[in-house]
Formats: C-alpha cells, sequence, structure tokens
C-alpha cells in the first residue's frame, strides 16, 4: 500500500511517503501560517519517483494542533478521494510525536503537551518503550501548572515542551504518521474525519 501522509498540525508541517511501513520521501516545512502543500507532495512524489496516479491511500494527522493546517490537510484528502477514489485514514498526532520520541531513544514514561491555545496545554502521557508504547492518560486540556502536576517523575515532550524545565522538543511527523496508517485496515469515509479538538464549538450570531 502507497501512502501519502500529511501532517500540518504544528509549526514543522511535513509530508511524506511510503510504501509497506517503509518511508521512500519526506519533506519539511518550518515558519510562516501558510502550507505550500502542493509543492511539498510534488516533491516527495519527485524523490520517490512516483506519480499521483500511484497514491492509494492518504493519511492525515488529526492533531490536536493547528486547526488550521488540520482542516487544510483533510480538505485536501477529501478532494484527492474525489478525484482518485483513495483510501484515506485519520491518525492522532499525538501517537506520532510518541512514534517520534521512540526512534530518538526517549522512553520511560512521558506527558505529550501541544499548545491548545487561551495558556492550556493539550496533554497526555505514555509509556514508551523500545518496541512499543502504552496510553497511561488520555488527552485532556489542563494548565500548565496542572501539566507539572500530572508531569511530575515523568519526561515531558511535544512542540510545547521548551515551555517546562528540562523537556524535549518533539514534533509529529508525517513519517511517522504513514508507518502508523500502514498497519490499519479500515477505512473511514471522508466525512467521519474530523481535527481533535477537545474544546465545544461555539459560534456568534452576527447582527443584522
Amino acid at each position: 500500500m502507497t501512502i501519502l501522509a500529511l501532517e500540518f498540525s504544528s509549526d514543522k508541517r511535513s509530508v511524506a511517503i511510503a510504501r509497506n511501513g517503509s518511508v521512500f520521501s519526506e519533506t519539511v516545512e518550518t515558519g510562516g501560517r501558510s502550507t505550500a502543500a502542493f509543492t511539498m507532495i510534488e516533491r516527495v512524489l519527485k524523490e520517490a519517483k512516483l506519480d499521483r496516479e500511484d497514491i492509494e491511500t492518504i493519511a492525515v494527522g488529526l492533531g490536536p494542533g493547528s486547526y488550521t493546517g488540520i482542516r487544510a490537510a483533510i480538505a485536501l484528502a477529501e478532494g484527492w478521494k474525489l478525484a482518485r477514489n483513495v483510501n484515506v485514514t485519520g491518525v492522532s498526532s499525538v501517537a506520532a510525536i510518541v512514534s517520534v520520541a521512540q526512534t530518538e531513544s526517549i522512553f520511560g514514561p512521558v506527558s505529550v503537551v501541544v499548545n491548545a491555545q487561551r495558556g492550556e496545554f493539550y496533554c497526555a502521557t505514555y509509556d514508551i518503550a523500545e518496541t512499543a508504547w502504552t496510553e497511561i492518560a488520555p488527552l485532556k486540556i489542563l494548565s500548565q501548572e496542572q501539566v507539572l502536576s500530572l508531569s511530575q517523575g515523568l519526561v515531558i515532550i511535544g512542540p510545547e515542551a521548551p515551555k517546562f524545565a528540562e523537556g524535549r522538543l518533539v514534533f509529529p511527523a508525517a513519517s511517522a504518521l504513514a508507518k502508523l496508517a500502514a498497519v490499519q485496515t479500515e477505512f473511514p469515509a471522508t466525512e467521519q474525519l474530523a481535527p481533535i479538538y477537545l474544546r465545544e464549538t461555539t459560534f456568534v450570531k452576527a447582527k443584522r
């Protein structure tokens, strides 16, 4: 299965192509708020010596993280499916962070922190071993003080980890996303893909 992975949930955006769990190519973009998604896709296709028609599955990092970036990746996957009828799937970007940490030999219990805005953090706890990892505490939104309390004796990792003493900066990567997607056997309808967003969405009706 040839997978195109899109990970736009953080300030380090990436695109990768993998087949049967082996990554052929990956490109990374940092800085700015906009994402040159199609330029990045063409770059990895060229490096992998593949055409758009060779892509069988598109994997999207669902965050949490940049709502705009995640929605852009989902929209791209939806459009690609309409044009090529590929499989689409979503993967937690937190899981991708944990996978990257494992490849960087960060083992033991860790807290993953991602920016939740409003001075708060998405936080989940995992135990990472050399060959596997396990979720200890599910994702929730916490204040900085609550993260510190929860993470006593744990290594803090993630895009927001530098805001904590001895935190380890780890970004989600499209290459990790592709490997996680490679083991999936069921693929949801594109309309079921949605950003991981723990807050209730509120809308204010404009005054006439």
